[in-house]
């Protein structure tokens, strides 16, 4: 189960690595409620598809929907709308670094909240691969001098809402399937994101076949929110929150890797000093909740 674990969260930094670069994309046809709302779309018609075809039991009685759906809008709703305003203010890798602080925030709403208890090597785990963020992108005190704070603000509530749902998604849906959580989960972000978006912004629904946009929507929406999702609810049921939440650390590695490998954009020494910082602080922070968990499976 580790291993499974382990590579799902490979997996989806892979494909959350691309994110800020669709976003950026689909904002030049959408407002950042619009994106969130095409983004849940498309999730949603992928997972309802992948269980008609592969015969996974909706079990819609069994769904708690009034914390479903208000965890939807919490975890899915809520963050993306911020994220996406905050990138018409901020240069994407400050976005990157500020998604990274999702780990320590979720830690201490588990810590405040939840009732979670963490080790100092957990704590330590986590702030070492935070630095390890720090390193990848070079940022530097000057870099930050002329940040605008509304669009930090924005990206900052951005990853406390995932902090809250993904201990909330752990506290009330644990029960569920992977691919139940993932199905309620979509819906209600798309219920959710899309009464706004109607509500508040034009939806330009005839861009979606415009050939940047429709490719951006299914990386963003298919991969990035449906296959994404099965895979993060794979880590956060059988493992925790924060290992769930720790991705965001590996994000900005894969974001650059995919940069090199498809734009040709040079890549330097920090890449691999960033890296070996953030593998061996998630690697450290995760090292109890593992033990805790194949522990409970055993007893």
């Amino acid at each position: 189960m580790q291993r499974s674990i382990y590579a799902s969260l490979l997996a989806l930094s892979l494909i959350w690595g691309g994110s800020f670069f669709f976003i950026k994309i689909l904002l030049e046809d959408f407002g950042p409620l619009g994106i969130a709302f095409m983004r849940a779309v498309f999730g949603f018609l992928f997972i309802t598809a992948f269980m008609l075809v592969m015969r996974k039991p909706f079990g819609l009685r069994q769904i708690p929907w009034v914390p479903a759906l208000s965890i939807a809008i919490v975890n899915m709703s809520m963050p993306w709308a911020l994220i996406a305003y905050s990138e018409t203010r901020l240069a994407s890798s400050l976005a990157s670094v500020l998604n990274a602080t999702t780990p320590l925030w979720t830690m201490l709403v588990g810590l405040l909240f939840f009732g979670a208890v963490f080790t100092r090597v957990q704590w330590a785990g986590m702030s070492v691969a935070f630095i390890g963020i720090v390193v990848l992108i070079g940022l530097t005190p000057n870099a930050t001098m002329s940040v605008d704070l509304y669009g930090a603000i924005l990206m900052i509530f951005a990853t406390l809402c995932y902090a809250v749902g993904s201990q909330l998604t752990k506290r009330f849906l644990n029960g569920l399937s992977v691919y139940q959580m993932t199905f309620s989960s979509l819906l209600g972000g798309m219920l959710g994101s899309g009464l706004l978006a109607f509500s508040l912004e034009e939806v330009p629904l005839q861009a979606v076949f415009r050939l940047p946009a429709f490719g951006s929507l299914i990386g963003l929406g298919l991969l990035g929110s449906g296959v994404a999702y099965i895979l993060f609810n794979h880590i956060l049921r059988n493992g925790s929150p924060e290992l769930a939440t720790s991705v965001t650390y590996l994000i900005p590695a894969t974001a650059m890797i995919w940069g090199y490998t498809l734009l040709d954009e040079p890549i330097g020494w920090n890449l691999g000093a960033g890296l070996v910082l953030i593998l061996g602080g998630v690697f450290l922070a995760s090292r109890n909740i593992g033990r805790d968990k194949l522990g409970q499976k055993q007893a």
